[in-house]
């Protein structure tokens, strides 16, 4: 994506806290799991390991419309509600990414497990520095800060106009950042499927730590989007 995150340094505070970064580095993921797989879990496939080049599309294609999104891990389904009316652009770029197949068989490559506590995916290369070819800025950002359980975020560089992409986040446990730092844009909310996330936050992160691949493998399959009829 972009050349200069090849230097960027982690910078995680004592209680690792930082918030999600598109831009930063984090452990190639591995599909070999370092704690037992549970029964519903089935190996995680080889990140593809490619980023593409795409146009942005549209706000227009997802704006005043909800969808539903049933994301297909190797440990089940994760359904989430998308809002296109609060977060049209987000919505718009995420639809596009589905239905090109550009989270097949991606990894969620980041685990966050301090005060706040976050699973972050959409990245295919598995490394946190991939994305679609494109950014754009943030928008539904909450006034004061907070991001409930089950909430699904993007995550961005420190660029709030372009700095956002592919990668996103789902809240495992109420979590706040300022507002004034500029946010993370919520575009759905996670109606089924959150003891999938509760497995990977209950394994931990790989090697230990608080911040870096999850102990256990997620993957995303495939995602397949549909509208919700008023």
């Amino acid at each position: 994506m972009l050349a200069l995150v090849l230097v960027v340094v982690v910078l995680v505070d004592a209680l690792g806290s930082d918030p999600p970064d598109e831009t930063t580095p984090a452990a190639v993921v591995t599909t070999t799991p370092t704690v037992s797989v549970p029964d519903n879990c089935t190996p995680a496939p080889p990140a593809p390991g490619t980023e593409a080049r795409l146009e942005l599309p549209p706000p227009e294609d997802a704006a005043g419309r909800t969808f539903e999104a049933v994301v297909t891990t190797n440990c089940g389904d994760i359904v989430i509600e998308l809002d296109g009316t609060g977060a049209p652009q987000t919505v718009a770029s995420f639809l596009q990414l589905s239905r090109l197949d550009f989270y097949r068989d991606s990894p969620c490559h980041r685990l966050l497990d301090a005060d706040n506590i976050v699973l972050q995916c959409g990245d295919p290369t598995g490394t946190g520095q991939g994305g679609p070819g494109y950014g754009f800025g943030v928008e539904s950002v909450p006034d004061d800060g907070r991001y409930p359980r089950g909430t699904v975020a993007m995550a961005r560089t420190s660029d709030v106009e372009r700095g956002t992409g592919s990668q996103f986040f789902i809240v495992a446990a109420d979590s706040s950042w300022p507002p004034e730092d500029g946010g993370y844009t919520i575009f759905g909310n996670v109606t089924s499927g959150m003891e999938i996330i509760d497995q990977v936050v209950a394994a931990g992160v790989d090697g230990g730590g608080v911040d870096g691949a999850p102990a256990l493998p997620l993957s995303i399959l495939r995602i397949a989007v549909t509208e919700k009829k008023v």
